[in-house]
């Protein structure tokens, strides 16, 4: 199996650091606004991970992050907390607006197939956690403390810039005007732990700390949490690009400060989800949920069957065009295996073409591409089958639901199918439009072909 690593900016063959176990961190969400599409292909190339992992033998603990506090409007530790703004905005208390949103995203992921991650680590209760990590951090000189933080002296850590491969002076600083701590030796130093005071007076979540009431950073959690459940040097950390330059570089550091071990082996980054070309903004009226991709007659699993079809790497553009082919992909490929013989014997020849390039840097548009290419082959439908099913623990689009399955035609449908007939074999064009209506409207649709009419369900 191999894997692109953002650390060396490369393709690596991937080795875990005690196989055949693997332990994987996956960046959750924050919880204080609703999970939408563009997360939802995080989430979805996450799971394809995993799942490539388990098929090549490793066993997968996979930990993932609820993050309920300490996240600031901007990454750099300025501006407000999200949590406590989305509790403004939505006129509930902070810990009302962390469930709701928590049970929002639960509900968007399983729409799309993603399996749930074996750890689910929340914030909020892994206090103690983060506070043991920063007096490690404390005890080996990395901290300073202001008025308001205590911070991490990035100066102290020459490697700081490692992932992201900028130059210090090329980091961009945060605009967020709303809070930014003047004291701080250096722009790029971040927040540990902030103090309920100045700014923060009024913040609602608050814990006693050695050092003062207060709140942990984002940075500290990611860290504390994935070296609690996977030790202080694990395989895998995930994360959308967006994390490189700021977040994942911050938790490289704190963790190699306390420890002084490596902390992650590959370093694995999504691409984004753009929408017509541009980024996803509520401004822009292109910010799509899971809901709004059902309201519009499509199914979720053909969300993820688009997402399939772009490299985690590259950018995919989202637009309906590009969705409704997606679910007619889905549509054709289940009514085509519906007329497979049960799977038999063992797995073939495009099963293992399939797993090679999946295992190849997650490779899905070429995976998807042997498996359309295995369905027009001549193999026996039985064999094709054994495959198929093999190809889905990967691809996650339930298609053992419609193998070997095929639709009971009711009797009154086949009735309006003849009658429809004999009036196309009379000419009566308008009277068999009219009777095709008849049947779509009980759910079933007719496709005219050289050896007589094909009925089929309507998927969509």
């Amino acid at each position: 199996m191999k894997l692109y690593n953002t650390l060396s900016r490369k393709i690596e063959d991937f080795s875990s650091l005690n196989p055949p176990h693997v332990g994987m961190y996956t960046c959750g969400p924050t919880v204080y606004d609703y999970t939408h599409i563009g997360h939802l292909r995080k989430y979805v190339g996450d799971d394809i991970l995993r799942r490539v992992l388990e098929s090549n033998g490793f066993e997968v603990k996979h930990v993932m992050n609820i993050t309920d506090v300490g996240h600031l409007v901007s990454d750099q530790d300025s501006g407000e907390d999200k949590m406590e703004k989305g509790a403004r905005e939505s006129g509930r208390t902070v810990w009302e607006v962390a469930k709701f949103y928590e049970d929002y995203f639960w509900k968007s992921v399983r729409l799309v197939n993603v399996e749930r991650p074996s750890v689910v680590a929340k914030a909020t209760e892994h206090i103690e956690e983060q506070i043991k990590l920063i007096q490690k951090l404390e005890k080996n000189g990395f901290i300073y403390i202001t008025e308001h933080a205590m911070y991490f002296d990035i100066s102290k850590f020459p490697d700081y810039t490692k992932l992201s491969g900028q130059k210090l002076e090329e980091k961009e600083t945060s605009r967020v005007e709303v809070f930014i701590d003047l004291q701080k030796k250096n722009p790029q130093d971040f927040a540990l732990w902030f103090f309920t005071v100045g700014h923060f007076k009024d913040h609602t979540m608050r814990w006693s700390s050695p050092w003062g009431e207060g709140f942990p950073g984002w940075h500290i959690e990611c860290s504390a949490m994935s070296m609690e459940y996977l030790g202080d040097s694990f395989d895998i950390h995930t994360g959308g690009i967006d994390h490189i330059p700021v977040h994942h570089t911050n938790e490289i550091a704190q963790s190699e400060a306390a420890t002084g071990k490596t902390f992650v082996k590959y370093w694995v980054h999504h691409n984004f989800l753009i929408v017509d070309a541009e980024k996803m903004s509520k401004s822009k009226k292109n910010f799509y949920r899971i809901e709004e991709i059902v309201g519009k007659n499509f199914e979720p699993l053909a969300l993820r069957y688009l997402f399939l079809t772009a490299h985690y790497r590259d950018k995919l553009n989202f637009i309906w065009k590009s969705l409704q082919a997606s679910q007619n992909a889905l549509n054709n490929l289940r009514e085509e295996i519906r007329l497979w013989e049960q799977p038999k014997g063992d797995v073939g020849q495009y099963w293992q073409k399939f797993a090679e390039v999946a295992s190849n840097d997650l490779n899905m548009p070429q995976a998807v591409a042997v498996l359309w290419e295995m369905v027009k082959s001549d193999l026996p439908s039985s064999q094709k089958a054994k495959d198929l099913l093999e190809m889905d623990k990967i691809l996650g689009l339930e298609l053992d639901q419609y193998l070997s399955k095929q639709i009971e035609v009711p009797g009154e449908v086949m009735k309006l199918v003849r009658k429809r007939e004999q009036a196309r074999n009379k000419g009566d064009f308008k009277q068999s439009d009219k009777l095709r209506h008849e049947i779509k409207k009980l759910g079933f649709e007719v496709e005219d072909s050289a050896t007589g009419p094909k009925v089929k369900a309507v998927l969509n």
